[in-house]
């Protein structure tokens, strides 16, 4: 059975890091493009960073620097490291498989792209 599953979310004061996993089940995760997005209240669901199957990354400017999307190919799961975090950062985290490779710029931060999600992982920062 196709499944994506988050953990790791909590609450960190502004400065802080929590580091996101996706365990990924069902899927030929090694190969295709995946991602993180994320949505705050009220706001549109939007592309944080994606992973190809050959290690590639890319991130949105607003996180670059600060976050890290990797994968543990022997253990399905991906992660995403998030260091000096902002109260800007506050947001439901999601995983997302595309079923495309590679990633591309073009497709690879628009949520109508992934074809599977998790149930999602919050995070919230406090200042």
């Amino acid at each position: 059975q196709e499944q994506l599953v988050e953990s790791g979310g909590g609450s960190v004061q502004a400065g802080g890091s929590l580091r996101l996993s996706c365990a990924a089940s069902g899927y030929r995760y090694s190969v295709a493009c995946m991602g993180w997005f994320r949505q705050a209240p009220g706001k549109e669901r939007e592309g944080v960073a994606n992973i190809d199957g050959d290690g590639s990354t890319d991130y949105a400017d607003s996180v670059k620097g600060r976050f890290t999307i990797s994968k543990d190919n022997a253990k399905n799961t991906l992660y995403l490291q998030m260091n000096s975090l902002k109260p800007e950062d506050t947001a439901m985290y999601y995983c997302a498989y595309s079923g495309r490779y590679p990633c591309a710029r073009w497709w690879a931060f628009q949520y109508s792209a992934y074809a599977n999600w998790g149930q999602g992982t919050q995070v919230t920062v406090s200042s």
